[in-house]
């Protein structure tokens, strides 16, 4: 996906590393970000909470106001019953699962 993110970028544009969930690490190319005038950053939350205490809370309060706003559409690819909390686990663990996955706690109906 890292390489997929780099070929999206359009000229003078920006990426935002987050995790790498592909299990290896890419490498970067940095002809590809002077070609293009790129610029890659990368964030850990715990490295940023541990160095700016609140960090966490800052942005957990900033995303529920963008979806409370109805700004964000999180890609909600499966949405399992408590009942069936660990076919929600496995599909995360044999990675087959696209989007968000959500396990209800409570029905849609409470």
């Amino acid at each position: 996906m890292f390489l997929d993110l780099m070929r999206a970028l359009r000229i003078g544009g920006r990426g935002v590393v987050v995790g790498f969930t592909g299990g290896a690490i890419p490498e970067v190319k940095v002809n590809r970000l002077l070609l293009r005038n790129l610029t890659l950053t990368g964030i850990t939350m715990d490295t940023m909470e541990t160095e700016y205490p609140g960090t966490l809370a800052r942005v957990g309060d900033g995303v529920q106001r963008l979806l409370d706003a109805g700004k964000l559409h999180p890609a909600i690819g499966a949405i399992y019953p408590l009942v069936n909390a660990a076919d929600a686990l496995a599909s995360l663990e044999d990675r087959s699962a696209v989007g968000k996955v959500v396990v209800e706690v409570r029905s849609a109906k409470n």
